[in-house]
């Protein structure tokens, strides 16, 4: 009888695929079903791809694509900005860092006139105060927002020098060819912060010497506080200012015993990277990907089809992945609605950037490129409308 009548309200509050609202700032971008995607695009330093598949119920994973000039001077530096923002919990963070990280390394490389770590660690900071004083705002009427959070990997592209900036566990993987065989080799760029790892355990059980149940395995799964997988993010704010791990926020998520020190970091893995004439792309995406394709692999579907659809290309190989693992049809998969769908795989954007090594090196200052700004789609349902029922996924999981 329940379910008759769980089956009734679906039917009756579905909107109408002409409800929905596409949320791609590009004209050029495609929904098919759950999927978004753009399959070519050009950048300052070449040609780009971008997919995004949804699984929750509101797509908690952003992204974009900035490629011009990285400050409000007309004069530079030129070059190309890329963000994949896995969000958890809700959406909420994975949007606001979609709206305002990349404004704030404009400033800041304004202020310091060229593109370095610091600025990108001082974007971060200014991003994750930000979001901060937005629950702060809030906890009164929205108190759940303070367990919203998102990870946040970064990739910019300035006069010939690549830099990665991450928080969580998104992955940037480089395509590297190698002369003498003409084969191409993955190699990760970005540093990851999964209790799943040794040495995350390591590090937050160095921090934390006096607390005994800072990592914890439940359900065969390492988590921080038995609560949460990734152990640095923009947001969780209920993690990392003890005044907001009390009431009215719900019981799952506070904490027994009050903590003295941040329980995660917000502080950004960076690393700088020389282009080299022979890296040929990288790969930006979420850990939806990456669950199920090695690097290697995702490499290889890069390498050995068309640029042109790279990213959809990725996207339906883990797709492919996912389905098999349930012992299902692809199509299948595919009919299975937004909600439910989180139960077979993640949200998963991907974002492929080719370099084109004759732009890659060139003078930010010969720069005639117009901007472009790019964000990845999917279904958003306008104001007032009930979102067709899915069982909510763990808030906190990644």
């Amino acid at each position: 009888m329940l379910s008759e009548l769980m089956n009734f309200l679906r039917a009756c509050f579905r909107p109408r695929s002409k409800g929905y609202v596409h949320t791609n700032s590009d004209s050029g971008g495609r929904q098919d079903g759950l999927l978004w995607y753009k399959d070519s695009g050009q950048h300052f330093n070449g040609e780009f791809s971008m997919a995004v598949v949804q699984a929750n119920n509101l797509l908690e994973d952003q992204s974009q694509i900035e490629s011009g000039c990285l400050s409000s001077h007309e004069t530079g530096p030129f070059g190309t900005f890329v963000g994949v923002y896995d969000g958890h919990g809700g959406p909420e963070t994975s949007r606001y860092i979609n709206d305002h990280l990349f404004q704030h390394l404009k400033r800041f490389t304004t202020e310091q006139q060229s593109m370095s770590t610091d600025v990108i660690r001082k974007a971060f900071q200014a991003t994750e105060e930000g979001f901060l004083s937005l629950v702060t705002r809030q906890w009164s009427t929205k108190p759940q927002i303070a367990a919203v959070g998102s990870c946040c990997l970064v990739g910019v592209i300035s006069g010939g020098t690549l830099y990665i900036a991450n928080l969580g566990d998104s992955r940037a993987v480089l395509g590297r060819a190698v002369r003498a065989t003409g084969e191409v080799l993955s190699m990760q760029l970005s540093s990851e912060h999964n209790a799943s790892i040794e040495s995350v355990r390591q590090e937050l059980q160095s921090l934390h010497p006096d607390d005994s149940q800072i990592v914890v395995l439940k359900h065969n799964v390492w988590r921080v506080k038995g609560l949460i997988q990734i152990s640095r993010s923009i947001g969780d704010v209920y993690l990392k200012k003890p005044e907001y791990n009390r009431e009215p926020l719900y019981a799952k998520f506070r904490l027994r015993e009050p903590f003295k020190r941040p329980i995660l970091s917000s502080e950004p893995s960076i690393s700088v990277h020389q282009l080299l004439p022979t890296d040929q792309f990288i790969i930006f995406a979420s850990d939806g990907l990456w669950e199920h394709l090695s690097n290697q692999e995702a490499v290889n579907i890069v390498q050995n089809h068309p640029r042109s659809g790279s990213a959809k290309r990725l996207v339906k190989a883990a797709l492919q992945e996912a389905a098999k693992k349930r012992e299902m049809r692809y199509s299948d998969l595919k009919k299975i609605d937004r909600g439910v769908r989180r139960h077979f795989h993640d949200d998963i954007t991907v974002i492929v950037v080719f370099l084109d090594s004759n732009h890659v090196s060139r003078a930010s200052s010969a720069a005639k490129f117009p901007n472009i700004s790019v964000r990845g789609g999917g279904i958003h349902l306008p104001p007032n409308t009930l979102a067709p029922c899915g069982t909510p996924t763990e808030a906190g999981n990644t």
